[in-house]
């Protein structure tokens, strides 16, 4: 993954040229070409769908995305969007709820949200918003609208909940939004509407639910049409929908995006594998990077791990997402809903790019389509933030330390946003690693230090300019006065410029960054094959074994020569021969910097580097010229897959 490859992404081929200009222009798939060390069909084993690239260029570059539950389970707007399930259950609160406005659900049962009924004022109660241009309230132009003005570069909706309601023109589920409710594609029509605003279009699967206890409380339902809804048609067979509903959505709306909900491990390995290896497929053939998310039931080889309503403590590799929303605990509209904070919202979004992750939002529209001014103004005030200090967001990178401060976010799923405060800074960098972008989650005052580019850290002889960016997106104020000690760079701020949720000072190096002064640090490229050492996916995993790949720049790619004769990366982690190994073909791996012989490292005239332990040269696998090949110990040759020189 240009410049440095967080999750493990293979190079794919451009395709340029007119073709790909007026595909973008049109909001048609992106033609940019399938991962080049792929293979050319996928197969349904684990050996060959995890060779698919999980996070592409595109997902890494995007890292900020909308989705939207609301469908037939949003009708009543009460309790949360499991409503079709605790309506069932005795004695909840949406049991009794249900019983008062509709009636018993054995006489009014949830079909009837979907099909229709009179509730006992006479009411008629209906999933079926209209669309504006039929006099209703409901425009998916609208909403995609409000979506790109938020900033976000991949949206879509909640295609199928839990509740066995199918939003798309299905001829696999007669519970379908054409066939009944709305009788409207309402997938398809927001896939149009996405796409004509240029971004990514995804959407969210939680149907599996549907079968393996969502509805435990609802009695056997008498016809097959009610058990389909219901989930109770049997095991054998309500997998085979599961994989159905999923193959019908990949062939009808080419998703970039697949995200799927909790519980996969239930569903066959085979028909796990055949759903991957098919959409895999089809996606080359559409000439496209698609990602599918899962939070267990696949692997991160080939696909993204999500995190629910959190995220990690600190920088994760491969790369990963969250799935958040702007309120709790209901993901679909209530009247009652409370909403976090555009500041929570998003200095969340910030702190999980700082960690090497994108955000999916989830909004809550009305049952007919009309989205809350509530919702309207968060999405607005992210849009606002990003809209001045993008650069500092889009197509960056985790650096090698997320950030500092008091405030500690993350740490798992269910941890919920929370703003920061003026001493929480969150590092990002630009791909060619000559850009580093600190932002404080409020105003510092007129002293900023950043503690993470102390003196014993960072070599700042090649830093060009400070700036912090302006109140207009491409301006900026020149910052001169910065002093570097061992406590951090100390920037003298001006006065407060203009009021906003999170300010970004920008600083911008002549070349790529340097690690601690007192080093000689850059590439170290392997003659043989004309790439440079490599640590995978920029993990900080002790144990990580090292290996070759095409020059980026990357922090991943840097290695400074200490006086201790180390060949540090990262600042803390050092080259090391796993195990204190001699022999042939050991493995060189990162580990904590420790000062130990197998950490020490002698770069001969020659262009071999030796291991001072194991008296062997750094070596490539097999004189191996593919990204990937791995880096190990052998004895020393003299051939050009053990010599090695700076870039």
């Amino acid at each position: 993954m240009p410049p440095v490859k967080l999750s493990g992404l293979r190079r794919r081929t451009a395709l340029a040229g007119t073709a790909l200009l007026a595909g973008a222009l049109l909001g048609a798939p992106s033609l940019s070409g399938t991962a080049t060390a792929a293979p050319a069909v996928y197969d349904p084993t684990w050996a060959s769908v995890d060779q698919h690239p999980a996070a592409p260029e595109w997902f890494q570059d995007a890292k900020f995305g909308i989705y939207w539950h609301w469908g037939a389970f949003a009708t009543p707007q009460y309790g949360t969007e499991w409503y079709p399930r605790t309506m069932y259950i005795p004695g909840s609160s949406e049991n009794n709820h249900h019983k008062s406005v509709y009636g018993d659900p054995s006489v009014w049962p949830y079909n009837n949200f979907i099909d229709g009924a009179r509730d006992k004022a006479g009411n008629w109660v209906q999933f079926a918003p209209k669309l504006k241009s039929a006099g209703g309230n409901f425009d998916p132009n609208e909403w995609a609208q409000l979506v790109a003005d938020s900033g976000a570069k991949f949206a879509g909706p909640v295609a199928e909940h839990h509740d066995g309601f199918s939003m798309w023109d299905s001829q696999v589920n007669e519970w379908n939004s054409v066939d009944r409710g709305p009788k409207l594609d309402l997938v398809g029509l927001f896939a149009s509407a996405v796409r004509a605003k240029g971004l990514k279009f995804m959407l969210s699967m939680h149907h599996l639910y549907n079968f393996t206890g969502y509805y435990d409380h609802v009695p056997a339902q008498p016809t097959t049409t009610l058990k389909k809804l219901y989930g109770q048609l049997g095991n054998a067979a309500e997998q085979q929908l599961w994989y159905d509903k999923l193959k019908e959505v990949v062939d009808k709306y080419q998703p970039d995006m697949i995200w799927q909900d909790g519980g996969l491990y239930l569903v066959d390995e085979a028909k796990r594998l055949n759903f991957l290896s098919y959409y895999y497929n089809q996606a080359s053939k559409w000439g496209k990077e698609v990602v599918a998310t899962y939070k267990d039931g696949f692997d991160t080889k080939g696909e993204v791990y999500d995190y629910e309503r959190g995220g990690p403590a600190g920088i994760q590799s491969p790369y990963w997402l969250t799935d958040d929303s702007v309120s709790n605990p209901s993901w679909s509209y209530t009247p009652t809903l409370t909403y976090y904070s555009s500041a929570a919202l998003v200095h969340s979004l910030i702190d999980r790019v700082s960690k090497n992750g994108d955000m999916l939002l989830n909004i809550s529209p009305m049952a007919d389509g009309t989205i809350p001014q509530a919702q309207k103004d968060l999405l607005g005030a992210i849009g606002t933030y990003l809209k001045r200090n993008g650069e500092s967001v889009y197509s960056t990178r985790a650096w090698t330390t997320y950030g500092e401060g008091p405030t500690k976010m993350g740490g798992g799923s269910f941890v919920e946003p929370r703003a920061g405060t003026a001493q929480d800074i969150r590092y990002t960098r630009s791909k060619d690693n000559t850009v580093l972008y600190a932002t404080v989650l409020g105003w510092p005052g007129s002293n900023l230090n950043l503690a993470s580019l102390a003196g014993s850290k960072m070599d700042l002889s090649n830093l060009s300019k400070v700036e912090m960016i302006g109140d207009t997106a491409g301006t900026y104020i020149n910052l001169p006065a910065r002093n570097q000690d061992g406590s951090g760079l100390h920037v003298t701020m001006p006065n407060q410029p203009y009021s906003a949720l999170a300010y970004v000072v920008k600083l911008t190096f002549n070349g790529p960054m340097k690690t601690s002064p007192g080093t000689t640090s850059g590439a170290l490229r392997d003659i043989n094959s004309g790439k440079c050492l490599d640590v995978p996916n920029v993990s900080q995993t002790n144990g990580t074994q090292t290996q070759i790949w095409d020059c980026t720049g990357g922090v991943n790619q840097q290695w400074a020569t200490t006086s201790a004769s180390e060949l540090r990366v990262y600042g803390n982690k050092c080259l090391d021969v796993n195990g204190n190994g001699t022999a042939d073909g050991t493995p060189v791996i990162i580990w904590d910097c420790n000062g130990q012989n197998n950490q020490k490292w002698r770069l001969n005239s020659d262009g071999s580097i030796t291991a001072v332990g194991a008296s062997k040269c750094l070596d490539v696998s097999a004189f191996g010229t593919a990204n990937g090949a791995k880096v190990q110990i052998w004895t020393c040759t003299g051939a050009n897959n053990q010599k090695w020189t700076r870039s």
